[in-house]
């Protein structure tokens, strides 16, 4: 696994901090609620915490987890300024988080002797599965990779069709079948084609259902030997694509999948239309598993690096006297 140093421009922090306005809002200003006027940290203070998190879309169980470490740090019936009990609680945020996500170093296409690096995404219709594998393939040409596009989502014609429409769109080679083709068939010719070109990066779309867990097993499984075939030790990134829109429903849609295939990286979109951006926290706890990317809005520049502190500067402000100056500003 190859990671790249990674700092976010002015432009990138603007549109992160748009797209997580509404979170933003939504969930700082439960917690402004919580700590304004407070002097006394205590089981009272901890018990509102508590309700601000769970109803912000953070979870009952993160906001245990969470809750319990605060207190082991919180000086209990001794009078504190809110703002340094606001600061550990971002420090206990960013810690819960997987340990890949607690640097400031973003994804890289690493090098394989043997081939080009093989990503698989997965996920449920309507998440934004396929743009986001059109989007990472423009930004990974970007980069100066050559990238290969495997349309083995064939269970929707809708689904290889907007694929060829991002292929063509972002000036990338795809490989594809018709409707109702197998699924490992669309995987090994991919490759095959990968190989041939010497691609650098193949992104392969594929498992866009879950009504039959069973038949999705097997169908990812017959898709990673035959790809292990003709480039050994693929697919060797597995990212799930989650619709950070639904809150805790994508919590519940990763549990199926983890149940289904080794999911290695998240990709959590639409965070721009929804006020539910605390999910990203309790997606990454539950599963251990780093967040990749998030999606802050429709162009492709909207797929962005997830690095965690620009995600919680956006979030919630580094200090709370800030944050409320801001949250007054806007409204």
């Amino acid at each position: 696994m190859s990671f790249l140093k990674r700092l976010f421009s002015k432009q990138e922090k603007e549109t992160l901090d748009h797209g997580l306005e509404k979170s933003k809002s939504h969930v700082f200003s439960k917690l402004a609620k919580v700590f304004t006027g407070r002097r006394v940290v205590d089981e009272e203070l901890m018990d509102e915490l508590e309700e601000a998190f769970i109803t912000a879309d953070v979870g009952v169980e993160t906001t245990m987890r969470l809750l319990s470490r605060l207190r082991k740090r919180a000086r209990f019936e001794a009078y504190m300024e809110m703002d340094e009990l606001y600061g550990m609680m971002r420090e206990e945020m960013a810690a819960l988080f997987h340990e890949d996500n607690r640097s400031t170093e973003a994804y890289a296409i690493p090098k394989h002797a043997e081939g080009p690096h093989v990503i698989l995404v997965v996920g449920v219709n309507g998440v934004g599965k396929t743009t986001s594998i059109g989007k990472l393939a423009q930004r990974f040409k970007e980069q100066g990779h050559s990238v290969l596009l495997g349309a083995a989502d064939t269970f929707r014609a809708a689904a290889i069709d907007q694929l060829k429409v991002w292929a063509e769109r972002v000036g990338v080679p795809l490989v594809a079948q018709g409707m109702g083709a197998d699924p490992a068939s669309v995987a090994f010719d991919t490759l095959q084609s990968a190989v041939a070109r010497k691609s650098d990066v193949v992104i392969i779309d594929t498992a866009g259902r879950l009504h039959n867990k069973r038949g999705l097993m097997e169908e990812l499984a017959k898709v990673r030997r035959v790809m292990d075939k003709v480039v050994p030790g693929s697919p060797h990134e597995v990212w799930l694509v989650l619709d950070g829109s639904t809150g805790q429903n994508a919590v519940e849609q990763a549990k199926q999948f983890l149940a289904t295939t080794d999911v290695t990286g998240l990709i959590v979109t639409k965070l721009d239309g929804t006020a539910k951006g605390g999910v990203v926290l309790a997606i990454s706890l539950q599963f251990s598993i780093p967040v990749r990317y998030i999606g802050v809005g429709e162009k492709a520049e909207h797929l962005q690096d997830f690095i965690l502190d620009e995600f919680l500067d956006s979030l919630l402000p580094e200090r709370l006297i800030e944050g409320l100056d801001s949250t007054d500003s806007e409204s």
